[in-house]
């Protein structure tokens, strides 16, 4: 299942070989199932791994004494949800399930043995990181200047597009296990109105959406609402 994470590093840089994906797998030490709804790594915790999501859905959220949570990205099969705390070791964020997950082990050990001995995939794998900071970035803006409705449309195919690259959308269609609560959480909106920026997007014709199930109806017009530019997910092939 590694094999989902080397096709994204894969399609932005085609001179990775075999000896890059051997390393990814062989890195792994474990894998382990997570039902949903479960802190995987929590804020201020000291992290000695890392965890690639193989199956299933995560996010990364920061939250408030009180209780308040805003989601700070969402996670889909292939990615490293916490690669950050390679480096970082002491995490300032925690990140959950969504769903029922299965998850590889990477001990920072291993992290390191391949930052020392593979410098290319090193690259990559920060690559990666730079990418979620990307992102990040994408929805900062959205939550400053883009609307309810923009940011929803933005949202959709940025998981789109991401799905795309792991064989994650059939017919126009993919999953999208959000409650309308989560939803609210990662717009900065309330649950009540996460609902009806959904229903704006199924009257315009833009998608159907129903059951966590979303398919995309008219591909251009939801870009031209979300003004949606892919280049921050790096989607080119590039030597790197």
């Amino acid at each position: 299942m590694t094999d989902l994470l080397f096709r994204k590093l894969l399609r932005r840089d085609g001179t990775l070989g075999e000896r890059e994906r051997v390393a990814l797998a062989q890195a792994v030490s474990k894998r382990i199932v997570a039902e949903a709804d479960v802190d995987l790594v929590r804020e201020d915790e000291v992290c000695d791994r890392s965890m690639l999501l193989e199956e299933g859905w995560a996010c990364r959220y920061g939250a408030l004494p009180d209780g308040r949570r805003q989601i700070l990205s969402i996670h889909v099969p292939g990615d490293f949800v916490d690669l950050q705390s390679f480096p970082l070791k002491r995490m300032d964020h925690t990140v959950a399930t969504l769903s029922r997950c299965r998850i590889a082990i990477y001990p920072h050990k291993n992290l390191l043995r391949i930052s020392e001995e593979l410098p290319h995939l090193t690259r990559m794998l920060w690559l990666m990181t730079l990418i979620d900071a990307a992102i990040l970035r994408q929805w900062l803006l959205g939550l400053g200047q883009r609307s309810a409705l923009e940011r929803t449309a933005h949202l959709v195919c940025e998981i789109h597009s991401r799905l795309d690259l792991v064989g994650g959308v059939e017919g126009g269609g993919f999953d999208l296990p959000l409650t309308q609560a989560e939803l609210g959480e990662a717009l900065g909106i309330s649950q009540v109105h996460a609902n009806r920026v959904v229903g704006a997007l199924r009257n315009r014709g833009l998608v159907a959406w129903r059951d966590g199930r979303v398919r995309i109806l008219d591909l251009e017009g939801l870009q031209e609402l979300a003004s949606f530019n892919p280049t921050y997910l790096a989607l080119e092939s590039m030597e790197r």
